[in-house]
């Protein structure tokens, strides 16, 4: 090797800043979080040790990582957010972040990531703030292991646990939400994957997005929110494997699709919820492989809803099985298992040899005449259901699943 390229290499060794750890601590030589973001370079880890840091909002401007040890604690006293992150390349990773106190003036968040990218926010509690997690603007970052608990009680002065805006290629995995208006809310957010979060005891939404093209939703649990996951102006959304339970309330469902397009829905549980799939003006749904169990409605399809099509779903211990407010429905059934279908299989091949149509007469007359479910246990509903099995001549002829599955479809 000759010299006119080693004595580049070695100038290059000896003069590449080496990474520090800058240590934060209430009684060492640096005592704030700003003090030491201020003293590192890119690249350093800013170490804060155990102690609450009751300081002004603590803005990131270089890439570094804030760590914090166990009882590293940010405290806002209820006047301010805490975080600010403005650089790419940020990690925020094990502090517990608290009180910031509410606002209508502005966006105040305990972490706060605007027009940045790749940065990384995991494993921190997130306690009594107004938006927990919001990121604005922000390319290729994660999200992930967060503990995010509000004390939300009006809609009205409460942010969202994670909010994002305008953002791409986003990952949040493994989070839990609690507390806040919606658990997690999107506006523009394109491209990202959200696995394996549980969004719970929110008071709107488990999540919410408008407007968010070719994102994945796998593995998540909504659970026990006013609603469970709304989903509006929206095109290409894959939801595979989530839990959508016991979320009840005069106007509340486990999934709602509206004004949306091409929506793979697949693998998901819709358990105890008042309406378990709404869809509204959501075509080219291709729903398969679903249970819906124990809901009030278990689906709802709009006249508005074009070409949707729903295989292999299993339909147990529900109210209404399908309800639609349209005589002409587009949205197809096949193969799915359905407890009150009560047809026979005489060539045993698995199938149901007559059709089953799952729209219930009496469903239709609570959908004109809602007080009409006080008599929902009556003889008189028996007498409809019987009647209308004899003479199927009231409900929507083109809702109906040609091919019932005899037994559960596991």
């Amino acid at each position: 090797m000759t010299l006119a390229v080693l004595v580049p290499m070695f100038v290059a060794l000896f003069t590449t800043p080496v990474q520090q750890v800058v240590s934060v601590a209430p009684n060492g030589p640096v005592r704030t979080v700003a003090a030491g973001i201020a003293s590192a370079r890119a690249g350093d880890t800013v170490r804060v040790r155990a102690g609450v840091y009751s300081e002004p909002l603590i803005v990131i401007d270089k890439s570094v990582v804030v760590l914090g040890d166990s009882g590293a604690i940010l405290d806002g006293g209820g006047a301010h957010g805490l975080i600010l992150v403005s650089a790419d390349d940020v990690t925020v990773r094990g502090l517990t972040l608290r009180n910031t106190g509410g606002s209508f003036v502005e966006d105040r968040a305990a972490i706060r990531v605007s027009a940045a990218r790749r940065c990384d926010i995991s494993d921190n509690v997130l306690t009594n703030t107004f938006f927990g997690i919001y990121l604005a603007n922000a390319t290729e970052c994660r999200i992930a292991h967060n503990i995010i608990r509000g004390k939300a009680t009006r809609e009205t002065d409460s942010g969202n646990g994670i909010h994002l805006w305008t953002s791409r290629h986003i990952t949040i995995t493994n989070n839990e939400i609690s507390g806040h208006r919606d658990g997690m809310y999107f506006e523009f957010v394109h491209n990202s994957d959200v696995r394996n979060n549980l969004s719970t005891r929110n008071l709107r939404y488990g999540l919410h997005f408008m407007y968010s093209d070719g994102c994945t939703y796998i593995e998540n649990v909504f659970s026990n929110n006013g609603s469970g996951v709304a989903v509006m102006y929206t095109k290409v959304v894959t939801m595979i494997g989530n839990r959508f339970e016991n979320n009840w309330g005069a106007a509340s469902y486990g999934l709602l699709l509206k004004e949306i397009s091409d929506a793979h829905v697949e693998r998901n549980v819709f358990f105890h919820n008042t309406i378990g799939m709404l869809a509204d003006g959501a075509n080219r749904i291709n729903a398969t492989g679903n249970d819906f169990t124990e809901n009030g409605w278990a689906l709802r399809v709009e006249g508005s809803t074009l070409d949707g099509r729903f295989t292999a779903n299993n339909f147990s211990g529900n109210s209404f099985d399908v309800s639609t407010n349209s005589r002409f429905p587009s949205t197809t059934f096949e193969g799915n298992y359905w407890d009150a279908y009560r047809g026979y299989d005489l060539d045993r091949n698995g199938v149901g040899d007559v059709p089953f149509h799952p729209v219930r007469l009496f469903s239709m007359i609570v959908a004109q005449r809602p007080a009409a479910l006080i008599l929902m246990r009556s003889a008189f509903t028996s007498l409809l259901d019987a009647a209308e099995r004899i003479i199927p001549a009231m409900t929507p002829d083109l809702v109906v699943d040609r091919t019932p599955a005899m037994r559960r479809i596991p």
